[in-house]
């Protein structure tokens, strides 16, 4: 079993990023709660109607760039 206390703050990003990729390689084993599958349908149903929100990452990326210029 590993410590996790004793690892330091990198090595515990370090897991904890291997876990979140072991996890999202396949979301169908991570349990929803009837609420979470409610508000995920919610959600679903939103960006239908409406359309996707926000501005694209290309834009975020120009605007962080012309705030350091």
């Amino acid at each position: 079993m590993i410590d996790i206390a004793a690892l330091s703050a990198e090595q515990r990003l370090e897991l904890l990023e291997q876990i979140w990729d072991s996890l999202s390689a396949n979301p169908q084993a991570v349990p929803l709660t009837q609420a979470q599958r409610e508000e995920l349908d919610r959600r679903l149903d939103e960006l239908e109607a409406e359309g996707p929100s926000g501005i694209p990452w290309e834009e975020v990326y120009r605007r962080l760039r012309d705030r350091r210029a």
